[in-house]
């Protein structure tokens, strides 16, 4: 009973240091284990709530791993086709200026059959946050090669490796949306350690308040790992991933707003 006892002790609401938001639904998360996308919904949950914006709150879910957004996180979500989510975001945006909206997109989807969509959308300097999961490969679909695929990094449609001869150079899409005008803030994140949860967290935050503002598009990157389609643990691939992908794609603010 003293064991007990103490547990109980333990739990009361004075001595908790984190709890799960009221955000996020009893569903189980279908996604794979040591996945990114799990960390990336419950911090973006955290933010909604504690900024008060659940019933403020649209996003916008195009197909890939996250199509299925909807059915972890309480706020209104619209699918929308392929690629087209910041399509779907900007007329969201455009009826209803008073909502916070934001776009969950993959790299295939955003930076491959989405990039006229995404690049338009941040020219215009549309008022939506557009947050972009990178992992370097076709998550959903089998493993292909994505457009943000490493140079030399195997994929089920590359086998032998990213030859940038034939296939090309990997798109850093996020340094191209920085580059136009029309976008406020850009920034590159992961969440695969807690300093840089907190990191990304901080910057969802901000991104949140400066749609209040009205000043144009907030671009988030998320460097994830994807254990499944890279054939790996979710150590392994949180070890490739900081031994790779962040040499390609480093992490940092890449343009913030002028004070």
């Amino acid at each position: 009973m003293a064991e007990v006892t103490g547990i109980k002790e333990y739990i009361k609401p004075e001595n908790l240091v984190y709890t799960r938001t009221k955000l996020m639904t009893e569903n189980v998360l279908h996604y794979c284990p040591g996945c990114g996308h799990s960390t990336a919904h419950r911090i973006l949950a955290e933010v909604i709530d504690e900024e008060g914006l659940q019933s403020e709150t649209i996003g916008v879910c195009p197909v890939g791993c996250s199509v299925f957004l909807y059915n972890y996180i309480d706020v209104d979500v619209q699918e929308a086709a392929h690629g087209r989510a910041p399509a779907v975001a900007t007329a969201v945006k455009r009826l209803m200026p008073d909502k916070f909206v934001f776009t969950y997109q993959g790299d295939g989807d955003l930076a491959a059959i989405g990039t006229a969509e995404t690049i338009h959308s941040c020219n215009r300097g549309e008022n939506i946050l557009i947050i972009f999961i990178n992992n370097g490969i076709y998550g959903m679909t089998g493993g292909q090669m994505a457009p943000t695929t490493l140079e030399g990094m195997k994929t089920a449609t590359c086998p032998y490796g990213r030859d940038v001869k034939l296939m090309g150079y990997p798109l850093k899409i996020t340094e191209i949306v920085a580059t136009l005008p029309g976008t406020y803030y850009v920034t590159r994140q992961s969440v695969h350690t807690p300093a840089n949860v907190r990191k990304t967290k901080k910057a969802i935050k901000k991104a949140v308040q400066y749609q209040k503002l009205n000043k144009g598009t907030c671009f988030i990157e998320i460097v994830s790992n994807c254990p499944s389609g890279w054939k790996m643990t979710p150590v392994q691939a949180n070890k490739w991933m900081e031994e790779n992908m962040f040499a390609k794609y480093p992490l940092g603010d890449i343009k913030t707003p002028v004070e």
